[in-house]
């Protein structure tokens, strides 16, 4: 049943790749039109968590509401209630900005009077309206993360998941897309799910804020407070108070025991 309150409801959940636990006994809810930031070191199981609930991966154990959907059971109610922007580049470089939209749009089955109504709209909001019959080859990196969101935004989403959308943007780009997604936030409702490795965005725009290491929620709570509950000044000295300051090397992360796993198990998720 969906929640008036919780837009996004997460308990108990765990996934496991063999005898790897990548994620264990997660809980934790996002406030409908909340902004809620999701960190935690290279991997910690943040990027498990996000494939789970959005489709991507099956758990092991645990339950997901998201928009009163069961990403498991109903997948395509789901992804109707959520746009995602990921970390990895997943525009179409040969086709051009207008055209990845309408592809988008072709997916989601957006009805073209709606098209061609909310496609100017989501290109004028991240200022590419001026090259939008321009080939995504030509654009910049905060070009194609700005086309990214408009993309991700296109079919009316309750929920936007943004998976390091910043990484690698000049302060100044960085900058202005979170004006686009505060923005949006503000007018529409929608609500935000974002990871960064950037605490001073996590402390500047999120309302609320989890933090997971070794696939466990170690510390939710906003960022006075996890200031306060380990006695630090700033949200990064509180992350490194609760996760340690050892450097995580990402080459031994879940992605090698899903690889290991799937080979064992005939590529199944």
């Amino acid at each position: 049943m969906e929640s008036m309150t919780n837009i996004i409801e997460v308990k108990d959940l765990g996934k496991s790749f063999g005898d790897f636990v990548a994620v264990k006994d997660v809980t934790f809810s996002v406030e409908r039109g909340g902004i809620f930031a999701f960190l935690g070191p290279n991997g910690a199981g943040k990027s498990t968590t996000i494939k789970m609930l959005t489709t991507l991966l099956h758990p092991t154990t645990g339950t997901i509401s998201i928009n009163g959907h069961d990403p498991m059971t109903e997948p395509d109610a789901a992804r109707q209630s959520f746009g995602i922007v990921f970390q990895d580049p997943s525009l179409d470089e040969d086709l051009t900005a207008l055209e990845n939209l309408e592809l988008h749009g072709v997916l989601y089955n957006v009805p073209k009077e709606t098209m061609k109504k909310r496609i100017p709209e989501m290109l004028a909001l991240v200022e590419l309206s001026d090259r939008q019959n321009d080939f995504v080859r030509e654009f910049s990196g905060g070009m194609k993360r700005r086309l990214e969101i408009a993309r991700g935004l296109l079919h009316h989403p309750k929920i936007i998941f943004l998976d390091e959308p910043t990484l690698g943007l000049d302060p100044q780009t960085r900058n202005a897309l979170w004006g686009y997604v505060q923005k949006l936030n503000i007018e529409e409702g929608i609500t935000v799910f974002f990871t960064t490795h950037y605490m001073e965005e996590a402390d500047r725009i999120a309302k609320h804020i989890a933090i997971i290491d070794h696939g466990v929620i170690i510390a939710q709570g906003t960022s006075d407070a996890l200031q306060q509950q380990t006695g630090t000044a700033t949200l990064e000295e509180a992350f490194l108070k609760l996760t340690g300051s050892a450097i995580r090397d990402e080459s031994s992360s879940t992605l090698d025991h899903m690889r290991q796993a799937r080979q064992m198990h005939g590529g199944r998720r």
